[in-house]
């Protein structure tokens, strides 16, 4: 009679296979982005709830609740939205957008102060901070003025 083996980390031998339910090694090592992100506003007395964020795509607006421990961007893409994207890391620049209204936090971008400042953004690395209006763009618009700002 043979008996299988499995081996796991720290390499130690088990006569089972771990349980369907344990966590992949991958989420071990990083934690969750919610994680990352604090749960409760500076100064509030309770959770931060979802923001309602309306994003102008195509001349079609789309009005989305979008949690505080998720992008703009990831949250149009679950709602099926074509918006533009690729790195998702906000250093690519093919998620630009235009804030209409409200505010985001995207501390995590590579877009320079003064071009946030005029109100753009890439829905990437946005996270809403109230309800907000959003407009996307071309990605020339925002490419040639944060070319120009880096040269100032």
């Amino acid at each position: 009679m043979s008996t299988l083996l499995h081996f796991t980390p720290p390499f130690s031998l088990l006569k089972h296979p771990p349980p369907a339910s344990a966590a992949p090694l991958s989420s071990l090592l990083r934690p969750p982005r919610h994680a990352l992100r604090p749960a409760h506003r500076r100064g509030s007395s309770g959770p931060i709830r979802a923001h309602k964020v309306v994003i102008e795509h195509e001349g079609l607006a789309t009005e989305l609740e979008v949690e505080p421990d998720e992008t703009i961007l990831s949250k149009a893409i679950d709602s099926g939205l074509p918006v533009p994207h690729d790195c998702k890391l906000g250093v690519c620049m093919t998620c630009p957008a235009r804030l209409v209204s409200g505010s985001v936090d995207q501390s995590e971008g590579m877009l320079s102060d003064d071009v946030v400042e005029r109100g753009y953004a890439l829905l990437c690395v946005s996270y809403p901070t109230s309800d907000c209006t959003i407009k996307t763009i071309p990605e020339e618009e925002l490419l040639s003025l944060q070319l120009a700002t880096a040269n100032d």
